[in-house]
């Protein structure tokens, strides 16, 4: 019994737009002078002084290069929502700790409970 090919290409074509196009060369090469953008402005909190701005700039210049290499060269942005569900959300939960044990180091550092 062979498989009838007008019935079996539909199906193909609806996982395809399922999980949306696969990135091209073009899209890899954006993706890389995105990122790498992004790492100049983090180098430039080392050379120029934020101030108080610069820790929570990097913190954010971080979040957003692992959302695109996580999206992209991982291809969460091509999978199952769960998998994305579970990536960032192990992210949130990580800036989650993060600002947890600042705030308990600044409240120890105010109290003088060093």
């Amino acid at each position: 019994m062979s498989a009838n090919p007008e019935t079996s290409a539909p199906q193909a074509d609806a996982e395809h737009d399922e999980h949306g196009h696969h990135p091209t060369p073009r899209d890899y090469v954006r993706i890389a002078l995105i990122l790498a953008v992004l790492t100049l402005m983090e180098y430039s909190t080392y050379v120029f002084d934020f101030g108080g701005l610069g820790i929570p700039l990097l913190v954010v210049l971080i979040a957003v290069k692992f959302v695109y290499v996580a999206s992209w060269f991982m291809h969460l942005k091509f999978d199952t929502k769960i998998f994305s569900r579970f990536m960032y959300g192990g992210l949130a939960l990580a800036f989650t700790l993060y600002v947890l044990t600042l705030i308990i180091i600044l409240f120890a550092s105010a109290t003088g409970m060093e």
